[in-house]
């Protein structure tokens, strides 16, 4: 298992992995298989999507926080139950298949580190 530490800067954010990701599978000489990627927070997640226009996460953002808001009566101490509950709709693993040494993403597509409850330091497992 490989560990990425991803250090986040803001309340709420989507940070672009791929990068990172696929130099784990590069210095792993992984060239067909399957990459597990794994987020050990109950407050932040784990999701695919595009990496071409930033105004996509920064949407992504502003719908979650309508659908979620940050205060609404919860009754969890800590007051980050809004986090939480983003972490969960986004979910805390996914797979992407590998070939050719590459990982098989859509044109478009990028794997991003969700920050629900920042800034913190963070970490995302690796598993090939």
């Amino acid at each position: 298992m490989e560990n990425i530490v991803v250090r986040t800067k803001s309340r709420v954010e989507l940070i672009d992995i791929t990068a990172q990701i696929q130099d784990i599978v590069t210095l792993n000489h992984l060239d067909e298989g399957i990459c597990q990627v794994f987020v050990p927070h109950t407050t932040a997640g784990i999701t695919i999507n595009e990496n071409a226009d930033p105004d996509v996460c920064s949407d992504i953002i502003n719908c979650l926080n309508k659908m979620v808001p940050f205060n609404d009566m919860y009754k969890h101490a800590e007051g980050n139950s809004a986090a939480h509950i983003k972490a969960s709709m986004l979910g805390f693993s996914l797979s992407v298949i590998v070939e050719g040494g590459r990982l098989q993403l859509g044109t478009w597509q990028g794997i991003y580190f969700a920050e629900f409850d920042g800034p913190r330091n963070r970490k995302v497992w690796v598993k090939l």
